[in-house]
Protein backbone atom coordinates (compact mmCIF):
# COMPACT_ATOMS: atom_id res chain seq x y z
CA UNK A 1 0.00 0.00 0.00
CA UNK A 2 1.28 3.22 -1.21
CA UNK A 3 1.11 6.65 0.53
CA UNK A 4 0.56 10.12 -0.53
CA UNK A 5 3.22 12.64 0.86
CA UNK A 6 0.52 14.58 2.66
CA UNK A 7 -0.37 11.15 4.55
CA UNK A 8 2.99 10.27 5.75
CA UNK A 9 3.61 13.93 6.85
CA UNK A 10 0.09 13.38 8.50
CA UNK A 11 1.14 10.21 10.42
CA UNK A 12 4.48 11.40 11.38
CA UNK A 13 2.90 14.64 13.26
CA UNK A 14 0.18 11.97 14.76
CA UNK A 15 2.67 9.92 16.45
CA UNK A 16 4.88 13.13 17.44
CA UNK A 17 1.48 14.07 19.25
CA UNK A 18 1.48 10.75 20.77
CA UNK A 19 4.99 10.58 22.16
CA UNK A 20 4.85 14.56 23.29
CA UNK A 21 1.79 13.97 25.24
CA UNK A 22 2.90 10.80 27.37
CA UNK A 23 6.22 13.18 27.96
CA UNK A 24 3.96 15.86 29.36
CA UNK A 25 1.80 13.10 31.78
CA UNK A 26 4.85 11.22 32.72
CA UNK A 27 6.39 14.61 33.70
CA UNK A 28 3.28 15.92 35.53
CA UNK A 29 3.00 12.26 37.17
CA UNK A 30 6.67 11.85 38.35
CA UNK A 31 6.59 15.65 39.96
CA UNK A 32 3.33 14.70 41.76
CA UNK A 33 4.97 11.46 43.31
CA UNK A 34 7.29 13.87 44.40
CA UNK A 35 5.75 16.27 46.22
CA UNK A 36 3.82 13.46 47.81
CA UNK A 37 7.17 11.99 49.23
CA UNK A 38 8.03 15.17 50.39
CA UNK A 39 5.18 16.11 51.98
CA UNK A 40 4.92 11.97 53.41
CA UNK A 41 8.71 13.02 54.69
CA UNK A 42 8.14 16.63 56.33
CA UNK A 43 5.11 14.73 58.05
CA UNK A 44 7.39 11.81 59.60
CA UNK A 45 9.84 14.11 60.59
CA UNK A 46 7.70 16.42 62.50
CA UNK A 47 6.34 13.44 64.41
CA UNK A 48 8.74 14.07 68.39
CA UNK A 49 9.95 10.77 69.05
CA UNK A 50 10.86 9.38 72.26
CA UNK A 51 13.93 10.65 74.39
CA UNK A 52 14.18 8.38 76.98
CA UNK A 53 13.34 9.87 80.46
CA UNK A 54 12.55 13.19 79.31
CA UNK A 55 10.06 11.90 77.13
CA UNK A 56 8.39 15.16 75.42
CA UNK A 57 5.94 13.34 73.00
CA UNK A 58 2.01 13.33 72.28
CA UNK A 59 0.21 11.81 74.48
CA UNK A 60 -2.29 10.80 72.19
CA UNK A 61 -5.27 12.00 74.07
CA UNK A 62 -8.38 9.99 73.03
CA UNK A 63 -10.93 11.98 71.94
CA UNK A 64 -15.06 11.68 72.94
CA UNK A 65 -16.18 8.28 71.70
CA UNK A 66 -19.25 8.49 73.40
CA UNK A 67 -19.09 5.19 74.90
CA UNK A 68 -16.59 6.72 77.55
CA UNK A 69 -13.55 3.82 76.19
CA UNK A 70 -10.53 5.36 74.84
CA UNK A 71 -10.22 5.11 71.15
CA UNK A 72 -6.86 3.01 70.19
CA UNK A 73 -3.52 5.55 70.92
CA UNK A 74 0.09 5.49 70.89
CA UNK A 75 -0.23 4.83 74.73
CA UNK A 76 3.49 5.07 74.66
CA UNK A 77 4.35 8.33 74.64
CA UNK A 78 4.18 10.95 77.32
CA UNK A 79 2.79 13.98 77.08
CA UNK A 80 4.37 16.59 79.07
CA UNK A 81 1.96 17.03 81.80
CA UNK A 82 2.73 13.58 82.46
CA UNK A 83 6.10 14.27 84.41
CA UNK A 84 6.86 17.44 86.92
CA UNK A 85 10.41 17.05 85.97
CA UNK A 86 13.12 14.38 84.05
CA UNK A 87 16.22 15.72 85.69
CA UNK A 88 19.42 15.76 83.99
CA UNK A 89 22.45 14.26 86.03
CA UNK A 90 24.38 16.64 87.75
CA UNK A 91 28.00 15.94 88.27
CA UNK A 92 28.97 17.49 91.40
CA UNK A 93 29.49 15.01 94.37
CA UNK A 94 25.58 13.97 95.97
CA UNK A 95 27.29 13.68 99.51
CA UNK A 96 28.55 16.73 99.74
CA UNK A 97 25.53 18.37 98.16
CA UNK A 98 23.36 16.10 100.81
CA UNK A 99 25.24 17.76 103.96
CA UNK A 100 25.42 21.88 102.47
CA UNK A 101 21.64 21.65 102.70
CA UNK A 102 20.17 23.90 105.45
CA UNK A 103 18.67 21.95 107.85
CA UNK A 104 17.63 18.38 107.77
CA UNK A 105 19.95 17.23 110.29
CA UNK A 106 17.90 13.65 111.01
CA UNK A 107 17.71 13.47 106.95
CA UNK A 108 20.87 13.70 106.09
CA UNK A 109 21.85 11.24 109.04
CA UNK A 110 19.04 8.74 107.36
CA UNK A 111 20.56 9.19 103.80
CA UNK A 112 24.47 8.47 105.09
CA UNK A 113 23.43 5.52 107.27
CA UNK A 114 21.36 3.89 104.38
CA UNK A 115 24.33 4.78 101.82
CA UNK A 116 26.86 2.85 104.76
CA UNK A 117 24.59 0.22 104.96
CA UNK A 118 24.70 -0.44 101.01
CA UNK A 119 28.48 -0.04 101.20
CA UNK A 120 29.05 -2.65 103.92
CA UNK A 121 26.52 -4.90 102.12
CA UNK A 122 28.10 -5.05 98.59
CA UNK A 123 31.76 -5.72 100.63
CA UNK A 124 29.95 -8.86 102.08
CA UNK A 125 28.98 -9.87 98.31
CA UNK A 126 32.35 -9.47 97.08
CA UNK A 127 33.39 -12.01 99.57
CA UNK A 128 30.87 -14.72 99.59
CA UNK A 129 28.99 -13.59 102.65
CA UNK A 130 25.29 -13.29 102.70
CA UNK A 131 23.79 -10.59 102.29
CA UNK A 132 20.35 -9.88 103.56
CA UNK A 133 17.37 -8.32 101.03
CA UNK A 134 16.86 -4.70 100.94
CA UNK A 135 14.73 -2.44 99.84
CA UNK A 136 15.72 0.78 97.85
CA UNK A 137 12.32 2.01 98.03
CA UNK A 138 11.62 5.06 100.12
CA UNK A 139 8.63 6.74 101.81
CA UNK A 140 9.64 10.47 102.22
CA UNK A 141 6.93 12.01 104.83
CA UNK A 142 6.39 16.01 105.83
CA UNK A 143 4.82 19.44 104.75
CA UNK A 144 5.42 20.97 101.61
CA UNK A 145 8.40 22.46 100.45
CA UNK A 146 10.34 20.98 103.32
CA UNK A 147 13.37 19.82 100.81
CA UNK A 148 11.57 16.30 99.63
CA UNK A 149 12.20 16.68 95.79
CA UNK A 150 15.98 17.94 96.72
CA UNK A 151 16.83 15.39 98.58
CA UNK A 152 15.14 12.68 96.08
CA UNK A 153 17.53 14.36 93.16
CA UNK A 154 20.59 13.39 95.98
CA UNK A 155 19.61 10.48 96.58
CA UNK A 156 19.35 8.79 92.46
CA UNK A 157 22.60 10.20 92.46
CA UNK A 158 24.04 8.18 95.47
CA UNK A 159 22.60 5.13 94.49
CA UNK A 160 23.91 5.68 91.09
CA UNK A 161 27.37 5.98 93.10
CA UNK A 162 26.61 2.56 94.69
CA UNK A 163 26.25 0.78 91.77
CA UNK A 164 22.98 0.43 92.71
CA UNK A 165 21.42 2.24 89.44
CA UNK A 166 22.87 2.93 85.98
CA UNK A 167 22.25 6.21 85.27
CA UNK A 168 20.46 8.17 88.35
CA UNK A 169 18.37 10.49 86.46
CA UNK A 170 15.17 10.90 88.93
CA UNK A 171 11.93 11.49 86.91
CA UNK A 172 9.15 12.99 89.15
CA UNK A 173 5.76 12.59 88.32
CA UNK A 174 2.01 12.35 90.04
CA UNK A 175 -1.33 10.83 90.13
CA UNK A 176 -1.83 13.25 86.79
CA UNK A 177 1.02 11.08 85.02
CA UNK A 178 -0.19 7.68 86.07
CA UNK A 179 -4.14 7.78 86.15
CA UNK A 180 -6.11 8.42 82.73
CA UNK A 181 -9.30 9.57 81.81
CA UNK A 182 -10.29 6.04 79.97
CA UNK A 183 -10.40 2.54 80.95
CA UNK A 184 -7.38 0.75 80.15
CA UNK A 185 -5.28 3.61 79.81
CA UNK A 186 -4.31 3.42 83.08
CA UNK A 187 -1.84 1.22 83.11
CA UNK A 188 -0.13 1.92 79.83
CA UNK A 189 0.25 5.75 81.02
CA UNK A 190 1.95 4.31 83.83
CA UNK A 191 4.25 1.71 82.04
CA UNK A 192 5.41 4.70 79.82
CA UNK A 193 6.42 6.73 82.95
CA UNK A 194 7.92 3.73 84.53
CA UNK A 195 9.62 2.83 80.93
CA UNK A 196 11.16 6.84 81.18
CA UNK A 197 13.00 6.39 84.95
CA UNK A 198 14.10 2.88 83.87
CA UNK A 199 17.86 3.15 85.37
CA UNK A 200 17.34 5.86 87.71
CA UNK A 201 14.44 7.08 90.56
CA UNK A 202 10.50 7.56 89.61
CA UNK A 203 9.68 9.92 92.51
CA UNK A 204 5.74 10.31 92.99
CA UNK A 205 4.70 13.17 94.86
CA UNK A 206 1.77 12.95 97.08
CA UNK A 207 1.41 9.61 96.06
CA UNK A 208 -1.86 8.76 98.30
CA UNK A 209 -3.54 10.79 95.90
CA UNK A 210 -3.55 7.67 93.94
CA UNK A 211 -6.41 6.21 96.48
CA UNK A 212 -8.51 9.36 97.38
CA UNK A 213 -9.90 8.54 101.04
CA UNK A 214 -13.61 8.67 99.40
CA UNK A 215 -13.29 7.68 96.29
CA UNK A 216 -15.36 4.21 95.09
CA UNK A 217 -14.43 3.54 91.29
CA UNK A 218 -11.18 4.85 91.35
CA UNK A 219 -8.04 4.06 88.55
CA UNK A 220 -5.94 4.95 91.14
CA UNK A 221 -5.76 1.03 92.30
CA UNK A 222 -4.80 -0.11 88.11
CA UNK A 223 -2.22 2.78 88.90
CA UNK A 224 -0.78 0.99 91.95
CA UNK A 225 -1.26 -2.80 90.35
CA UNK A 226 0.89 -1.62 87.46
CA UNK A 227 3.56 0.20 89.35
CA UNK A 228 3.75 -2.74 91.91
CA UNK A 229 4.48 -5.20 88.93
CA UNK A 230 7.02 -2.94 87.19
CA UNK A 231 8.64 -2.84 90.75
CA UNK A 232 9.36 -6.49 91.09
CA UNK A 233 10.06 -6.53 87.49
CA UNK A 234 12.22 -4.23 87.21
CA UNK A 235 13.58 -3.96 90.81
CA UNK A 236 17.42 -4.38 89.34
CA UNK A 237 16.81 -1.34 87.25
CA UNK A 238 14.27 0.55 88.98
CA UNK A 239 14.20 2.38 92.27
CA UNK A 240 10.98 4.29 93.41
CA UNK A 241 10.72 6.59 96.35
CA UNK A 242 6.97 8.22 97.51
CA UNK A 243 6.25 11.30 99.35
CA UNK A 244 3.28 13.07 100.84
CA UNK A 245 1.95 14.76 104.21
CA UNK A 246 2.52 11.75 106.81
CA UNK A 247 -0.62 10.57 107.78
CA UNK A 248 -1.82 10.65 104.47
CA UNK A 249 1.00 8.77 103.45
CA UNK A 250 0.56 5.85 106.44
CA UNK A 251 -3.32 5.44 105.12
CA UNK A 252 -1.91 5.21 101.66
CA UNK A 253 0.22 2.50 102.66
CA UNK A 254 -1.79 0.92 104.83
CA UNK A 255 -4.44 0.27 101.75
CA UNK A 256 -2.42 -2.18 100.20
CA UNK A 257 -0.12 -5.04 101.13
CA UNK A 258 1.97 -4.92 98.07
CA UNK A 259 3.03 -1.16 99.40
CA UNK A 260 3.66 -2.70 102.51
CA UNK A 261 6.19 -5.38 101.51
CA UNK A 262 8.01 -2.99 99.10
CA UNK A 263 7.93 0.12 101.22
CA UNK A 264 9.77 -0.14 104.43
CA UNK A 265 11.92 2.58 104.90
CA UNK A 266 10.78 5.97 106.40
CA UNK A 267 12.29 9.30 106.10
CA UNK A 268 10.55 12.11 107.69
CA UNK A 269 11.20 15.79 106.78
CA UNK A 270 10.23 18.30 109.27
CA UNK A 271 8.91 22.04 108.64
CA UNK A 272 12.24 24.36 108.87
CA UNK A 273 11.93 26.86 111.84
CA UNK A 274 12.18 30.81 111.93
CA UNK A 275 16.00 30.61 111.61
CA UNK A 276 16.12 27.81 108.94
CA UNK A 277 14.30 29.94 106.73
CA UNK A 278 16.68 33.08 107.34
CA UNK A 279 19.10 31.01 106.61
CA UNK A 280 17.60 29.84 103.33
CA UNK A 281 16.73 33.68 102.00
CA UNK A 282 19.97 34.32 102.85
CA UNK A 283 21.72 31.37 100.71
CA UNK A 284 19.57 32.37 97.88
CA UNK A 285 20.75 36.19 98.08
CA UNK A 286 23.83 35.61 98.32
CA UNK A 287 23.74 32.73 95.46
CA UNK A 288 22.62 35.76 93.36
CA UNK A 289 25.15 38.47 94.83
CA UNK A 290 22.59 40.22 96.99
CA UNK A 291 22.46 41.18 100.15
CA UNK A 292 20.22 42.01 103.16
CA UNK A 293 20.91 45.52 105.16
CA UNK A 294 21.04 44.99 108.86
CA UNK A 295 17.27 47.29 109.17
CA UNK A 296 15.95 44.59 106.96
CA UNK A 297 17.93 41.16 108.45
CA UNK A 298 16.21 42.13 111.53
CA UNK A 299 13.30 42.93 110.29
CA UNK A 300 12.78 39.84 107.73
CA UNK A 301 14.18 37.73 110.82
CA UNK A 302 11.31 38.68 113.53
CA UNK A 303 8.57 38.62 111.13
CA UNK A 304 9.66 34.89 109.70
CA UNK A 305 9.34 34.38 113.38
CA UNK A 306 6.07 35.62 113.73
CA UNK A 307 4.92 33.60 110.13
CA UNK A 308 6.27 30.52 111.60
CA UNK A 309 4.64 30.48 115.02
CA UNK A 310 0.96 31.08 112.27
CA UNK A 311 1.66 28.91 109.76
CA UNK A 312 -1.07 26.99 108.55
CA UNK A 313 -1.10 23.19 107.20
CA UNK A 314 -0.45 24.30 103.73
CA UNK A 315 2.52 26.51 104.82
CA UNK A 316 5.60 26.16 101.96
CA UNK A 317 8.60 26.19 104.19
CA UNK A 318 11.51 26.51 102.01
CA UNK A 319 9.37 27.11 99.23
CA UNK A 320 7.92 30.47 100.75
CA UNK A 321 11.22 31.86 101.97
CA UNK A 322 12.15 31.35 97.82
CA UNK A 323 9.32 33.15 96.94
CA UNK A 324 9.65 35.76 98.93
CA UNK A 325 13.32 36.18 97.69
CA UNK A 326 12.09 36.72 94.47
CA UNK A 327 9.38 39.01 95.07
CA UNK A 328 12.17 41.24 97.46
CA UNK A 329 14.41 41.58 94.61
CA UNK A 330 11.34 42.64 92.42
CA UNK A 331 10.62 44.99 94.74
CA UNK A 332 14.07 46.31 94.68
CA UNK A 333 13.98 46.57 90.80
CA UNK A 334 10.55 48.53 90.74
CA UNK A 335 12.35 50.94 93.61
CA UNK A 336 15.20 51.52 91.68
CA UNK A 337 14.27 51.39 87.95
CA UNK A 338 13.91 55.97 88.31
CA UNK A 339 17.67 55.68 89.88
CA UNK A 340 19.77 57.58 87.70
CA UNK A 341 23.10 55.37 87.50
CA UNK A 342 22.62 53.35 90.92
CA UNK A 343 25.76 52.24 92.09
CA UNK A 344 26.71 47.96 92.70
CA UNK A 345 26.02 48.77 96.49
CA UNK A 346 22.67 50.25 95.47
CA UNK A 347 21.71 47.37 92.81
CA UNK A 348 23.36 44.51 95.26
CA UNK A 349 21.25 45.95 98.65
CA UNK A 350 17.53 44.41 99.95
CA UNK A 351 15.81 47.29 102.34
CA UNK A 352 13.24 47.01 105.11
CA UNK A 353 10.70 48.18 102.39
CA UNK A 354 11.60 45.59 99.90
CA UNK A 355 11.16 43.14 102.62
CA UNK A 356 7.59 44.30 103.61
CA UNK A 357 6.15 44.37 100.48
CA UNK A 358 7.24 40.80 99.72
CA UNK A 359 5.97 39.55 103.08
CA UNK A 360 2.83 41.35 102.46
CA UNK A 361 2.46 39.47 99.02
CA UNK A 362 3.41 36.27 100.07
CA UNK A 363 1.31 33.23 101.42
Amino acid sequence: MKFTSKQVTTIIVSVAAVFIVMAVFTLVVGEDENESESTSTNTESSIPTDSGSSANTDSGTPAESGNGSAPNTKATQLDSTDYLAANKIIESDPYEELDELIGLKEVKKEVHDLANFVKVQKMREEQGLKVPKISYHLVFTGSPGTGKTTVARIVARIYKDLGILEKGHLVETDRSGLVAEYVGQTAMKTNAIVDSAIGGVLFIDEAYALVPEYAGNDYGQEAISTLLKRMEDDRDKLVVIIAGYTNEMKRFIDANPGLQSRFNRYINFPDYSAEELFLIFEMQAKKNQYQLNAEAADYLRERLDYVVKHKTRNFGNGRYSRNLFEKSIQNQANRLSSAINPTSEMLSELTKEDIEKAISSTK
